[in-house]
């Protein structure tokens, strides 16, 4: 997937499958067959995605989970990550269906990195930053886990690059500068953002 690999139509359709697959959870316990759905052979070709969970009134993040391996097709992704980031994001108790009308939804599909199957690009110096282009993914080396923040982060959050790095190492439990220490290493990557009116 190039960065701009899908159009407007793959975007709003994606958004309407990550709806309709949280109402149908909600509502009867699973999710519709994105079999059903007239998708173009992009949205079949795998990518990871992010669905993120918004309160309409004021932007409250709700939820955000997404998955960054390109293990199934995009369109199954998005269906099962926002149900996911509706039901299982440890931060916030899970959204109940009355609360889908009140929900704003955001859906980040991941480009393709530098390895098959990933979205990242090691980062060897942090000119290569594009701040308001790239996400940022901070990981240590010798240990599972780290954090991710997504491209729109800064530009929602006010951040110059400095506060991104800073907000990546929290979010990863990670030192501060961790971005500079041979135990860590940071990634860059590029996603398409879609999100409802």
């Amino acid at each position: 997937m190039s960065e701009q690999y899908l159009d407007e139509a793959d975007g709003a359709l994606l958004l309407r499958v990550a709806r309709e697959s949280l109402e149908d959870y909600l509502r009867r316990g699973e999710r519709k067959n994105t079999a059903d759905y007239e998708a173009s052979p992009r949205l079949r070709e795998p990518h990871g995605a992010f669905v993120t969970l918004r309160q309409r009134a004021d932007g409250a993040l709700r939820g955000c989970i997404g998955q960054t391996r390109a293990v199934q097709p995009l369109i199954d992704t998005v269906s099962e990550f926002a149900v996911i980031a509706a039901t299982r994001d440890p931060r916030f108790p899970p959204v109940r269906a009355d609360e889908l009308p009140g929900l704003h939804i955001e859906v980040s599909a991941l480009a393709p990195g530098d390895e098959p199957g990933s979205p990242f690009r090691k980062v060897h110096d942090l000119s290569e930053i594009e701040l308001g282009e790239d996400g940022l993914y901070l990981a240590p080396v010798d240990r599972p886990g780290g954090g991710l923040l997504l491209p729109q982060v800064p530009g929602e959050q006010g951040w110059n690059l400095e506060q991104f790095l800073h907000g990546l190492c929290r979010k990863a439990n990670a030192p501060e500068g961790a971005w500079n220490n041979p135990a860590y290493s940071l990634y860059r990557f590029r996603a398409q953002v879609f999100e409802e009116a």
